[in-house]
């Protein structure tokens, strides 16, 4: 009699793991970018701070002190303003994303925490631009009656969306680079890149001067017009600026930013990933 040993059956396939559904994800997102503001919410001192000390002392020598001296006309605020709050928001959410992409993925090792949730990774990475660009957002209004105090000035209440919508496009653009310079400079080199390039930003981003006035000065209008800031400035001025005050069309302000947005957070993005498989 036969006996006939039973049949083994072959080993599967590993069986790979679900993928993360879209909707979880964005809870996921919804929850870390709630995180990131309560942390926040815990520092306002310090977020003030950053956000008050700069600009404010720049309302005040140029928008105050140089007029009552008479180096200033009285129609200068009405130009200066836009631009200081365009910067604030603009230079804000760049910070506030370079520097903790370099703390997080040199110092603090905190975004191995986050690379562990259940987020893709590009996920990860554009919920540090639109942390930043709150931060910006937050920075650029709170700054508006401040500046509207000392400088005298008043604006319509129906720009207000317009301009929260002007600073909020002005925050991402800021953020999208911050998260470019945090992930592609060396973390040793980062404030030597500030050094370098946060003084050009501000002083070519027109916050002091429409870029239409520079006709006389072409060499200086086209640096100018690199700069992405020049056109948050110019959109934001736009808004509130007297008649004759001639300001880039707002359409293509908005145009360009949205242009720069989407090359530096792709570039953003692709460091990040790089950054985060080493």
């Amino acid at each position: 009699m036969t006996v006939t040993a039973p049949a083994v059956p072959a080993p599967s396939a590993a069986v790979a793991p679900p993928p993360v559904r879209l909707r979880d994800q964005l809870t996921t997102f919804r929850a870390v970018l709630w995180r990131d503001m309560f942390v926040t919410s815990r520092e306002v001192g310090a977020f003030l701070a950053q956000v008050f000390l700069q600009p404010l002392f720049m309302l005040l020598i140029f928008g105050k002190v140089l007029k009552d001296l008479g180096y200033a006309s009285d129609d200068f605020a009405n130009v200066l303003l836009p631009g200081v709050i365009a910067l604030n928001a603009f230079l804000i959410g760049l910070e506030n994303t370079a520097l903790p992409m370099v703390m997080d993925f040199s110092f603090t090792r905190e975004i191995e925490d986050r690379l562990l949730s259940p987020m893709a990774i590009p996920l990860v990475a554009f919920e540090k631009i639109v942390f930043g660009a709150i931060r910006g957002l937050v920075a650029g209004l709170v700054l508006i009656p401040v500046g509207m105090l000392i400088l005298g000035v008043t604006w319509p209440l129906s720009t207000l969306l317009p301009i929260v919508g002007v600073l909020a496009a002005g925050a991402l653009v800021g953020a999208a680079m911050g998260l470019t310079f945090g992930t592609l400079v060396p973390p040793q080199r980062i404030q030597i890149m500030f050094t370098v390039t946060l003084t050009p930003l501000m002083f070519t981003g027109a916050t002091q001067f429409p870029l239409r006035a520079l006709d006389s000065l072409p060499w200086f209008q086209v640096v100018c017009a690199i700069n992405p800031l020049t056109y948050v400035s110019e959109a934001t001025r736009s808004l509130v600026a007297p008649p004759g005050v001639q300001s880039v069309p707002l359409w293509l302000d908005l145009l360009v930013l949205a242009v720069v947005f989407v090359v530096f957070t792709a570039v953003g993005i692709r460091g990040f990933m790089r950054r985060a498989m080493d």
